[in-house]
């Protein structure tokens, strides 16, 4: 079982191509994810508010997400949350990270994460692109697998296609993954579709 903890924001797992690649990331055992259920009313409600799901969609969004990942939802007190000094809409995205414990919080909007307001409990907000490489660097064969895989399961999609997706968000990852992949002469199309969700951090 991984034992690196890493808290994933509402606004990561509303980006549908960075989110199925951390998750697929998580299942292999690369790193052990976490949420709070705040996390998850967030994530759905930009998911319906843009249109990506309709009510029936986000439930069975939030179901599928508890059965691959029993052990990632946290319990929050609001006593933790009225103790963390970060930005006051993501306090409680911070307790969830203390509570859980996780050492990172893999997220789009680091402004509101500042080093100074986290120091003390030994926690590191990281840009998913930081993530992802680090994940990369600790088992390229993996990553590219959990790269390949959607790009096998999808309609209409490639590789190709899914790196340059990718590209928009965390370019410095796509980048390893080309550099690896132009080392070991592979071609990167690999037949595949779209995924039912949206292209960018909801916050």
């Amino acid at each position: 079982m991984a034992t690196f903890p890493v808290e994933l924001d509402a606004c990561v797992l509303f980006n549908a191509p960075i989110r199925d690649t951390l998750l697929r990331a998580a299942e292999y055992g690369l790193y052990r994810v976490h949420w709070s259920q705040k996390i998850l009313d967030e994530t759905t409600k930009s998911l319906m508010k843009s249109g990506r799901m309709d009510q029936k969609q986000a439930e069975h969004f939030v179901s599928e997400m508890a059965k691959a990942f029993p052990e990632a939802m946290i319990e929050v007190p609001e006593e933790q949350i009225a103790a963390m000094r970060n930005d006051p809409k993501d306090r409680h995205v911070t307790a969830c990270a203390v509570c859980a414990p996780a050492q990172v919080i893999s997220t789009f909007n680091l402004k509101d994460f500042k080093p100074e307001t986290l120091a003390e409990w030994n926690i590191e907000a990281q840009h998913p692109d930081t993530q992802l490489c680090y994940l990369f660097d600790l088992s390229p064969d993996t990553m590219l697998t959990v790269l390949i895989e959607p790009a096998e399961d999808l309609r209409n999609m490639t590789l190709d296609k899914l790196l340059n997706i990718l590209k928009r968000d965390v370019p410095l990852f796509v980048g390893r993954v080309e550099m690896r992949l132009k080392r070991d002469g592979l071609d990167k199309p690999v037949a595949g579709g779209e995924w039912p969700g949206h292209f960018g951090p909801a916050c």
